[in-house]
């Protein structure tokens, strides 16, 4: 992959996503597929012998391209106009310096009861400038991180620490962007909208024309993108046929131009929703069914990260996005921990397209090709805020 921002490097992320749907069911939730291709290419620098093949079968990368992959997805997205992401990592072990090498820009820092002096005694050249001071209160440290990379979107990591982490890897992604085109405030006002289960209640919508340009059709679904100030980002909305769920589509955001079909009209009426989406997605236990395994036992082969031997505890990801008047705020955080192992002129015509349904929310960056989902989102209850399944309740009760 010669470049994130190339075709290729698209096509990695665009496949994650696809593969990644499946396993989210069709209640609300909104997760990052880049956050996660991110945090599992900075474990995939680290990834040796068959631990490696599997990750590359999901990312495209392994090794030292891995890390030259993450290195060049992190300062493509960081120069896209409101987007910031950050990477870090705290450990209890000292890390090789190759792997902090391939990594520039990530943070690096010390969990409590570093296991220094049960390591032998050649992995201390590996120390490199990790202080054997004073070590810091972890918790509060890494959640003033995750605070301030996500601009106070995400409160802290998804998961606690509970002293038995060796390793904890952390991404954050966060957008800000503004409407070209505001929602008229005044306009917005309860509107009927009819959940999965087909029940049928008010929730604030609020109301725009805009031109017919920023509809299309794709597979099946309607898709309508509300372009930002700054033209980085770009946002979509996606109305599939009733009953369709997730994984039929969003896939529809990112079809390529030559499978779209433009609107026959002069302009649209839309009502949209106003909503805000939070969700905790415990992501290890889809790792199985996306071909990742070795590198969630004591069978996996990490060594370029550490001479200590690890495997892969747990990934959670947490996501927030929030559409409003002004604009859409998005933000995500990826945690992963690891312990040790052991048409034709007509007559004007006006469409209305009401988002009074389940639909979806998609957020790229990137152009033609090389379009990358940074956000993917699903909004199919009435409440405003919805906290969806994770780690602590799988099943979403």
């Amino acid at each position: 992959m010669a470049g994130f921002d190339s075709a290729a490097g698209a096509d990695a992320v665009r496949e994650l996503a696809g593969r990644w749907l499946p396993q989210l069911g069709s209640r609300d939730f909104v997760v990052s597929p880049v956050g996660l291709w991110l945090a599992l290419g900075a474990v995939a620098s680290g990834a040796r012998g068959r631990t490696g093949e599997e990750l590359a079968g999901l990312l495209g990368v392994e090794g030292e391209a891995a890390a030259r992959a993450v290195t060049e997805a992190r300062r493509w997205l960081g120069a896209t106009d409101g987007v910031a992401v950050a990477t870090g990592v705290w450990s209890t072990m000292p890390l090789l310096d190759g792997f902090r090498r391939g990594l520039p820009g990530v943070r690096f820092g010390v969990l409590p009861e570093a296991g220094y002096f049960a390591l032998p005694d050649e992995v201390f050249g590996a120390t490199d400038d990790l202080s054997f001071g004073e070590i810091p209160d972890a918790q509060k440290e890494i959640d003033d991180w995750v605070r301030g990379a996500t601009g106070g979107r995400i409160p802290g990591l998804p998961l606690g620490l509970d002293g038995s982490e060796d390793l904890v890897l952390v991404n954050a992604l966060a957008l800000t962007a503004s409407w070209l085109t505001a929602f008229p405030a005044h306009l917005t006002r309860d509107e009927p909208f009819t959940d999965g289960s087909g029940v049928t209640r008010p929730v604030p919508t609020m109301r725009q024309r805009i031109p017919a340009g920023w509809v299309w059709y794709a597979d099946g679904a309607v898709v309508v993108e509300l372009p930002c100030e700054g033209g980085g980002a770009r946002v979509r909305f996606v109305l599939g046929a009733e009953g369709a769920g997730p994984r039929e589509v969003l896939p529809a955001a990112w079809a390529a131009r030559g499978e779209r079909t433009p609107l026959v009209a002069d302009s649209v009426d839309l009502a949209l929703p106003r909503f805000t989406l939070r969700t905790k997605t415990d992501v290890r236990r889809h790792l199985d069914a996306l071909g990742v395994r070795l590198a969630l036992g004591p069978e996996a082969d990490l060594s370029g990260i550490s001479a200590a031997a690890m495997y892969i505890d747990k990934v959670v990801q947490e996501a927030v996005v929030e559409v409003a008047e002004e604009g859409v705020e998005a933000a995500a955080v990826t945690q992963v921990t690891m312990t040790r192992s052991a048409a034709a002129p007509r007559p004007a015509v006006v469409e209305r397209i009401a988002f009074d349904r389940p639909f979806g929310v998609v957020v790229l960056a990137g152009e033609g090709s090389g379009e990358v989902p940074l956000f993917l989102g699903w909004r199919q209850e009435h409440s405003q805020s919805y906290r969806g399944p994770g780690p602590d309740r799988p099943d979403g009760s």
